[in-house]
């Protein structure tokens, strides 16, 4: 399970599982990164829902 973050300047994604890091990135800054890590965190409940009824059907 992961998550895609776009920024201005470029994306990054996030596994949710085991725990949340980072995957991987390209063109945001770390000021950016940890940002979206935030964030990804903060929603944590509402993104794995998204993700379970996205692909669940």
């Amino acid at each position: 399970m992961h998550v895609h973050v776009q920024g201005q300047n470029g994306e990054a994604k996030f596994w949710l599982e085991p725990a949340i890091e980072l995957a991987q990135y390209a063109g945001l800054s770390m000021r950016e990164i940890n940002e979206a890590l935030r964030l990804v965190q903060e929603n944590e409940n509402d993104i794995r829902s998204a993700w379970c009824k996205h692909f669940s059907g």
